[in-house]
């Protein structure tokens, strides 16, 4: 996959939008992000403790399991 305009009507897009200011000042001082990062910290937490959660959870299982198998032997 190629980066930048591959055909005419995106060369023209790009020389259109290549100077146009997309910054909005304003809208930055309504967000704090001493919050933003707090919830994405907060996000990630519970987010690396629900993983921990699921392995604990899978190994339990996987000893409970291989503690209650009834192994047969095959004669053949």
């Amino acid at each position: 996959m190629a980066i930048g305009a591959t055909d005419y009507i995106d060369k023209l897009l790009v020389k259109k939008y290549a100077t146009a200011k997309v910054d909005n000042p304003g809208l930055a001082s309504m967000v704090d992000p001493d919050k933003i990062m707090m919830a994405m910290n907060d996000y990630a937490s519970v987010s690396r403790n629900m993983i921990m959660l699921q392995q604990r959870l899978s190994n339990a299982c996987t000893k409970i399991n291989s503690a209650n198998a009834a192994y047969r032997k095959n004669f053949a």
